[in-house]
């Protein structure tokens, strides 16, 4: 069972683990919301682990880092994808070769991936947010034309639809 000791474990900060527990809490939130099939235990844990390279590093390659511990771990495959794809809202091939990333997509696919994501994007440090909150944390990070912004808002979209709303509600957010 994976739980917070292999975050204990790979050297993880009090305050990562706590904005861990956040986003497995918010991401099994949404899950429980959502009316496509979900493995929410895959979510559970994808949340609580996916920031386990932030023991290694701060920047965007925690991501890499957090697929090399967990494969050092021997977590599961699932939950490794979770890991290598949650940053932003995904990142293709050609952007993460700009931010010094190994060249190939990190884009959510699966259920589990996209909403371990979103949930992410919902939390800053411990603090859950509303989507417009996070919009407007993406666009004072990246700019009004980046892509990264117009994924992060397809991304609430689908989640919307899953859960049986227009795609422009507020009650995919974390409150």
């Amino acid at each position: 069972m994976i739980d917070e000791q292999v975050l204990l474990k790979a050297g993880c900060s009090p305050e990562v683990i706590a904005h861990c527990r956040t986003v497995s809490r918010t991401a099994l939130s949404l899950a429980e919301r959502i009316s496509i099939p979900v493995d929410r235990e895959l979510v559970r844990q994808g949340g609580l682990i996916h920031d386990i390279g932030r023991s290694r590093t701060h920047g965007i390659a925690h991501a890499i880092a957090g697929v090399e511990i967990a494969r050092e771990f021997g977590l599961p495959q699932a939950v490794i994808d979770i890991i290598e794809c949650h940053i932003g809202a995904g990142i293709p091939a050609d952007e993460a070769r700009m931010l010094g990333l190994p060249e190939k997509d990190y884009l959510p696919e699966t259920p589990e991936q996209k909403i371990v994501s979103y949930a992410d994007n919902l939390v800053s440090g411990i603090h859950e947010m509303t989507f417009s909150e996070a919009l407007e944390r993406f666009l004072k990070i990246l700019g009004h034309g980046h892509p990264g912004v117009k994924r992060f808002r397809k991304q609430h979209e689908e989640i919307q639809i899953w859960m049986g709303l227009d795609g422009t509600s507020e009650q995919g957010g974390a409150r």
